[in-house]
């Protein structure tokens, strides 16, 4: 297992800033975060300047890009950029999002057999992010659309199942395990501070070392949940405490 930073943790700045501040808290490798309702890094400078964001990503810092997060919804052309951006940076593992709850099975079926074939022809491994208000939501569709699509994953967040009235079982979703977003939080809060909170990072790492997961553990801090040293000292105490359980 490798430990990365997200640059959604440190969502106000430009991505070469965001992985330069990721260098100084001792991270060697990073999940970039594609969202257009923040300045950070839109779909649409992927999609219109790559050569540009990639050129600004090398010359930053010497942190490795190893994942993307679409964070939102695109049609397919602007799917195939993204593809064709994360291949130019040799990143290997692409996070989308499941469709909202209420979508039909068979049509979240098809929209994801589409992105993977894209992805698979790419060589890049596809998964779809546990997450409030989507099909992955209940942690039984997450397992049963990656039984739908082969080689689709799954990316943990377990704060998807953490925050929340109800204690839920979710066990079922580390066979299908290729990536994971982490960070503490608890059944009233999305992110607290480390050591606050509900999430058992001891149990999620052995449970992922008994079936030989070899991949990323992504500190991923959501934004406009802390600031200023708050939030650069919780990116390093994760981190650290993350490679104490490796």
């Amino acid at each position: 297992m490798q430990i990365a930073g997200s640059t959604r943790s440190l969502w106000e700045m430009s991505p070469g800033q965001a992985c330069s501040q990721l260098q100084d808290l001792g991270f060697d490798k990073c999940e970039l975060w594609l969202n257009d309702s923040y300045d950070q890094l839109k779909v649409s400078d992927v999609v219109s300047n790559a050569d540009s964001v990639i050129s600004e990503l090398r010359e930053s810092s010497r942190v490795s890009p190893v994942a993307i997060f679409v964070d939102q919804e695109v049609s397919s052309a602007e799917f195939r950029k993204v593809v064709d951006f994360s291949r130019a940076l040799r990143i290997a593992q692409m996070t989308i999002e499941a469709s909202p709850l209420g979508t039909p099975f068979n049509t979240e079926i098809d929209r994801l057999r589409e992105r993977h074939h894209i992805c698979h022809e790419a060589g890049i491994r596809l998964s779809i992010l546990t997450r409030r208000g989507l099909l992955t939501e209940d942690p039984l569709t997450a397992t049963e659309l990656c039984q739908s699509v082969k080689g689709l994953g799954i990316t943990l967040d377990p704060t998807c199942y953490i925050f929340r009235p109800e204690q839920v079982s979710w066990d079922m979703v580390f066979d299908h395990t290729l990536h994971c977003h982490l960070r503490d939080s608890s059944s009233s809060q999305a992110q607290v501070s480390c050591g606050l909170g509900d999430a058992d990072f001891n149990r999620i790492t052995a449970t992922l070392q008994n079936i030989d997961f070899d991949r990323s553990l992504c500190v991923d801090l959501l934004p406009q949940t802390m600031s200023g040293e708050e939030r650069l000292l919780e990116l390093r105490k994760l981190r650290l405490l993350l490679e104490s359980m490796l």
